[in-house]
């Protein structure tokens, strides 16, 4: 986008401004701010062109995973639970999947530890260099995107090469290792699933290195005094192979679903899974990857935890193509005739 300034509107100067106080949207909730700055206001065109459904027959899938690996019928039936989510929905979340709530709650609160900490603390963090082990911000796209999402953001890349422990936030570097793990765990299941309801050998997309990289993204969404203004996180598609969601009661994810958006419910030990882009891609078009967006509230602040199974921010030889290609002879994995 082509920011746009006028003598009344400096928009570039007040990015900037925003920018070097590193602090934050939490900064100026902390201030007592009683008005939304014009940089966070969405285009009200964008923000209504689709309706919000109340229809209940429009319900995200919730599965079960219990005795997913012991039972083989059970795990029939999940396969097939998870295959349909994927194909109409690309969303779904899961219950009884092997996390403790306890680790889930600790993560959440370590969230909180973090955005909540004293500013000076937290600037040390605070860059747009991506390549640093701890990135901490507000709004990665801050000066490209057509609005400021009322939000901010520290993450880290837990694998394959994950940071040395002294690089990581005190307040918050050991639940970020423990759940870590457990989401990798997690994400192998899922990907034995998913490999399944393609109707392939359950490691086929592990052995695609589908589970191999997971980025942590910790969001922080303080409480907007006008969040019919803003948009906590704009409407979007993950660019993954699939994303596992931690959120919190607040609420206030939606996914774009038939053109209309459709409420993603809080619910207690629940994980929000959904398909991104590359998972799309190299399933030919199998599972979709969909839109979605997080409002701004006025009850927060309100945090989550989006763990990205992906390749991005690090060098990756592999070329991820479509499965049509491998069935024409094409290896998925170097896009090269076999």
């Amino acid at each position: 986008m082509v920011t746009v300034n006028t003598p009344e509107y400096d928009r570039t100067s007040e990015l900037k401004a925003f920018d070097d106080t590193k602090a934050g949207v939490k900064g100026l909730a902390d201030g007592g701010i009683t008005k939304v700055p014009r940089i966070f206001h969405q285009p009200p065109e964008k923000l209504h062109k689709f309706p919000v459904s109340n229809d209940s027959q429009f319900s995200i899938p919730v599965i079960d995973l219990e005795g997913v690996n012991n039972d083989p019928i059970t795990r029939k039936e999940v396969v097939d639970k998870v295959g349909n989510a994927s194909r109409k929905w690309g969303f779904f979340q899961v219950i009884n999947h092997g996390i403790p709530v306890s680790v889930m709650e600790e993560m959440k609160d370590g969230v909180r530890r973090f955005h909540e900490q004293d500013v000076e603390v937290k600037k040390q963090y605070y860059t747009r260099d991506f390549t640093k082990p701890v990135v901490y911000n507000s709004n990665f796209d801050l000066y490209t995107s057509l609005a400021v999402n009322w939000r901010d953001t520290f993450f880290s890349r837990m694998a394959p090469d994950p940071p040395k422990m002294e690089d990581l936030p005190p307040v918050c570097r050991d639940i970020m290792v423990n759940y870590s793990k457990q989401v990798m765990n997690l994400g192998n299941l899922l990907l034995e699933l998913l490999s399944q309801a393609l109707g392939l050998k359950p490691d086929h997309l592990k052995d695609m290195d589908c589970g191999r990289g997971l980025l942590m993204l910790c969001h922080y969404y303080p409480g907007c005094p006008k969040p019919e203004l803003a948009l906590g996180t704009s409407k979007h598609a993950d660019n993954d192979f699939f994303t596992v969601l931690l959120q919190d009661h607040i609420g206030g994810l939606q996914v774009l679903h038939e053109d209309k958006w459709i409420d993603v419910p809080c619910s207690p030990g629940a994980l929000v899974i959904n398909i991104g882009d590359l998972l799309q891609l190299i399933s030919n078009d199998a599972f979709v990857s969909v839109e979605h967006r997080v409002l701004a509230n006025s009850d927060g602040p309100r945090v989550s935890v989006a763990c990205f199974f992906s390749t991005s921010l690090k060098s990756d030889p592999v070329l991820y193509v479509s499965r049509n290609c491998y069935q024409k002879g094409i290896h998925q994995n170097t896009g090269k005739p076999q």
